[in-house]
């Protein structure tokens, strides 16, 4: 048997596709002062285990093994991701504003920096188990937001957090409505 010359094709095409947000504005980025302590907690939501770049690279993993078999559900999850990418953006600005460093490392309790690994993802071919660890992955991120916003003094820090957390809500609703139409 010889080669065929037709390629195989993707029809499922992700252009115009928006992030999945709230239609509600962001506060200003902006901060009372420079605190470190405050950027290395937001650095844990930037790069940690839980974090918003885990998000965003579970999720890009999950819309491109399900953008062949399942087009609108993968076209819900890239923008579930963009919407991630703005939080990350958000973030890194605030860590920048506090006087911390914009990388992907996490300071530890033994003063050593952990780098973000993909380790910290839950990867599946199955479309029910992805949008299971996306729905926990979201619970688990707003416990965290909430937990830093408790530790953070600073009110416009906080507000930003705030606004993330109804995104993140938002996800769980969107995950969950597409788990009922499986």
């Amino acid at each position: 048997m010889g080669k065929s010359t037709n390629p195989i094709v993707n029809d499922c095409v992700m252009s115009g596709v928006k992030p999945a947000m709230l239609e509600l504005p962001y506060p200003p980025i902006q901060v009372k002062c420079r605190n470190r302590d405050y950027a290395e907690l937001l650095k844990i939501d930037y790069s940690g285990a839980v974090s918003e770049l885990s998000a965003i690279t579970q999720y890009i993993n999950n819309q491109n093994r399900m953008s062949c078999e399942k087009c609108s559900l993968a076209k819900v999850i890239l923008g579930i991701a963009i919407a991630e990418m703005m939080h990350l953006q958000k973030l890194g600005e605030l860590i920048d504003l506090l006087g911390g460093e914009v990388d992907y490392g996490v300071m530890q309790p033994n003063g050593k920096q952990k780098l973000w690994t993909p380790a910290y993802l839950t990867l599946s071919s199955n479309i029910r188990k992805m949008l299971c660890a996306g729905i926990e992955a979201e619970k688990a991120a707003i416990n965290q937001y909430r937990k830093h916003i408790g530790m953070i003094g600073d009110d416009c820090v906080k507000a930003v957090l705030l606004r993330i957390i109804k995104d993140e809500e938002y996800h769980i609703l969107l995950l969950q409505a597409l788990m009922e139409d499986l």
